[in-house]
């Protein structure tokens, strides 16, 4: 029996790490970066696609520089909203399936109830604005596809809250953080294991069920904080020596405003494959010790 081609995206990125990791069980992972694999260059990536013609597409390269994206919204645009359109068209015509990643900054931020995957977007900054573009891309191509949401993700290794936090305790005696914006700190871990357990309930041997419940997923860490609270979670693991002072958003103005709501609801996911993500303090101190 042959084994499920997979092709991922964003492979030296922190999702794209331990994806690369968790998909191998299902098949024989082809993984890209971007010295590999120009997403920014819709051409290379059709012929790419074509050429490898694989029986999943895992794309978890997006351009992630929220506040870099205010001034550069055109490449923002082309990563995160243009190749995700071009993938989903090629995977449309394999008959394949599209795993993607997208992220709560779809939504505005308002109220202090969880979002759920069909409440209105609207979002805030362009990083916001070009992943929805992305989102929409791929649902009008009419391809299989999973889009998973998710929030404040973290991991050890690439560039993260975690690890500026943990180099920033060690360097000053005070830090002023954010304590208006609630989410749920996700480990990039965690969010690739989920995935690979979400394909492993809807793979056969041809490939995938296409009678799965394709569309929407939000998935992210149980439990929720501020970023002032998840600063202080990492405080006490690393047992570090620093004051640690709670700010509204208005006291550190940035170039991208940022929701103050991120809480995302996870039920939908757990209905239709019985997955729940772990409480995020217990997944940060599991990366913390594997760090």
């Amino acid at each position: 029996m042959s084994r499920a081609r997979i092709l991922l995206t964003g492979a030296g990125g922190q999702v794209g790490w331990e994806l690369r990791r968790t998909l191998g069980a299902l098949g024989d992972v082809v993984a890209v970066d971007a010295d590999t694999l120009d997403l920014c260059d819709a051409d290379a990536v059709r012929r790419y696609v074509r050429d490898l013609a694989p029986t999943l597409v895992v794309n978890p390269a997006a351009y992630t520089a929220v506040d870099k994206a205010e001034g550069d919204a055109e490449r923002a645009r082309t990563v995160n909203a243009v190749a995700p359109g071009v993938l989903a068209q090629e995977v449309a015509r394999l008959g394949a399936l599209l795993v993607h990643y997208s992220t709560d900054y779809v939504f505005d931020g308002s109220g202090t109830v969880p979002w759920r995957e069909n409440d209105a977007c609207a979002p805030l900054n362009v990083y916001g604005a070009t992943k929805l573009d992305g989102e929409r891309a791929i649902q009008a191509s009419g391809c299989a596809h999973l889009i998973f949401r998710t929030s404040w993700v973290y991991g050890a290794r690439g560039s993260n809250f975690l690890l500026t936090m943990r180099r920033l305790m060690r360097e000053r005696d005070e830090l002023k953080i954010v304590a208006d914006q609630v989410g749920a700190p996700t480990w990039c871990r965690d969010l690739a294991e989920a995935t690979a357990q979400v394909l492993a309930r809807i793979a056969t041997p041809g490939g995938f069920d296409a009678a799965a419940p394709w569309g929407v997923y939000h998935l992210c860490n149980a439990g929720e904080t501020s970023w002032h609270g998840f600063a202080e979670a990492i405080r006490a693991l690393d047992k570090a020596d620093v004051a640690l002072l709670p700010i509204p958003t208005r006291d550190y103005p940035t170039p991208a405003r940022r929701p103050l709501n991120s809480r995302l609801d996870c039920d939908r996911l757990e209905r239709a494959f019985g997955l729940r993500l772990r409480p995020w303090r217990e997944a940060l101190e599991l990366c913390v010790q594997a760090a």
